[in-house]
């Protein structure tokens, strides 16, 4: 019952595929180990079987570790609404909404449920592999804090430290945070890891040596770039690619301010018969575009808004005027109906905001979040598929006469008079390898036998035996206490 925990020197360092490599290569070594991330801040959620949402990193953790997602693995969740507000999610149900200087108050409380799910977690499983948030080295934020070294000390956790050398300056990155850190929180550190590095690892030999020498701390390998991570699902946006695949079928996603559960996207992007491209704020939506996929939001009539400063909302027009297709899944979804109301302010200042205009479906914001796991049946291929439901608000109209897919043999979603808009609340329909098959056919695309969830799979052990080969993952593994 022992766990350790890997921090960043700086933001997106890459903490996230670190730990999962690592919970692989635990679990292949025959322990029993689970993932934790005391707080989270990502739009990018996923279903627990306990009926709760966590990051989606936690899940893909939870996956390498050959376990469910639960709740107790990242208690708490914040999903960014606004430059300045978040959704706060604790042990999986959402318990309000803050600016971040409220957050700041509230957050010293929240130490007790990081606690108590973590310590479930430790006496359920040989290990845990924790991850950290951001840096330790932003000690303006320390007091209160339960993401990185307010928690390894809270909870007695040895800490690695992680440096990114890709962006460059790594070194300034561990010897500095060293310097910023007090003297407690530094005897947390056990050692460090080199991150992202291209080329010969060997050419870093004497920057190596000289963290060594200038934090005292233990150096436990150099990780060479990981060129199969575009096969896992990023956690942050900024992370989304701008697409993938040659096909000639063409798939345009619109990239919305507030974009939530992108990695929908991930399994046709690997198809060798699409080609995906990521539109980015600023870029028009190409003219040879087959089929646009407005993806979920955390802030619906906000990226309404943003959608429109783009033009997109004339770009889609015209689009359709031309005879291509329209895929809206959830926020997306509630964009292409008549109109968004928020009475009561759930998602931003109270209001209404007119849609889209492709479907005649109206959504009624409501206090209530739907949070389920679905089987569902696609009503024009009849092919089955499982997914998730992670939203707020209800959508009705007449277009709901012809449903995207069945759910316990009621309608979901809604379908166009000439079927060529669709929308959905349902994540995940693409991993499921059938029905992606199905659909594609159905929209006139090539479809192919690509198994998406084989290839997840088959990249966190390329990703735990890259790190064997050039990590002391025995040695870290022993820190752990």
């Amino acid at each position: 019952m022992k766990a350790l925990m890997i921090q960043g020197a700086g933001s997106n360092v890459g903490k996230s595929l670190l730990v999962a490599g690592l919970c692989r290569a635990a679990k292949l070594r025959g322990l029993s180990v689970a993932p934790f991330k005391p707080q989270n801040m990502s739009n990018n959620a996923a279903v627990t079987a306990n009926g709760g949402e966590i990051g989606r990193a936690q899940a893909l953790q939870a996956l390498a570790c050959g376990l469910d997602p639960h709740t107790d693995m990242n208690p708490v969740l914040l999903k960014p609404e606004s430059e300045t507000g978040s959704q706060v999610v604790v042990q999986g149900k959402r318990i309000a909404t803050v600016k971040a200087r409220e957050y700041a108050a509230l957050k010293p409380k929240l130490m007790a449920p990081v606690l108590d799910s973590f310590n479930r977690l430790k006496s359920r499983h040989d290990l845990v592999i924790v991850e950290g948030a951001g840096s330790p080295a932003e000690v303006n934020l320390r007091s209160g804090d339960i993401a990185n070294m307010g928690f390894a000390r809270a909870a007695d956790c040895p800490v690695i430290l992680t440096g990114d050398i890709d962006r460059g300056g790594v070194i300034a990155q561990i010897v500095g945070s060293q310097a910023v850190l007090d003297p407690a929180d530094n005897a947390m550190i056990a050692g460090f890891l080199i991150n992202k590095f291209r080329g010969d690892p060997r050419l870093f030999d004497d920057g190596y040596r000289l963290i060594e020498t200038r934090t005292g701390w233990r150096g436990f390998g150099v990780v060479p770039f990981f060129a199969g991570a575009h096969k896992l699902p990023a956690e942050d946006a900024l992370d989304l690619p701008k697409g993938g695949g040659a096909g000639a079928y063409k798939i345009a996603a619109l990239t919305l301010s507030r974009i939530a559960n992108f990695d929908d996207l991930d399994p046709l992007a690997q198809e060798p018969g699409v080609s995906l491209s990521m539109i980015r704020a600023g870029e028009a939506l190409p003219g040879d575009t087959d089929l646009v996929i407005i993806p979920g939001s955390k802030s619906t009539r906000g990226d309404l808004a943003f959608l429109r400063a783009q033009g997109w909302h004339i770009d889609l027009a015209a689009h359709l005027r031309r005879g291509g297709r329209v895929l809206g899944i959830c926020g997306g979804y509630q964009m292409l109906g008549q109109i968004v109301r928020d009475a009561g302010g759930i998602e931003g200042p109270a209001g209404e905001t007119a849609g889209l205009g492709a479907l005649q479906v109206d959504t009624e914001m409501t206090p209530d979040k739907r949070l389920t796991r679905t089987e569902a049946i696609h009503a024009a291929t009849g092919l089955a598929m499982q997914g998730y439901e992670i939203h707020i608000g209800r959508t009705e109209g007449p277009d709901r006469a012809r449903p995207f897919a069945f759910v316990n043999g009621q309608p979901e979603g809604a379908v166009s008079t000439d079927g060529r808009v669709m929308g959905s609340y349902l994540h995940g329909m693409f991993a499921n390898d059938a029905f992606r098959a199905g659909f594609l056919r159905q929209i006139g695309a090539q479809a192919s036998n690509l198994s998406y969830g084989a290839g997840v799979e088959a990249a966190l052990d390329a990703l735990a035996a890259h790190l064997e080969a050039h990590v002391d993952v025995a040695g870290l593994l022993g820190l752990a206490r």
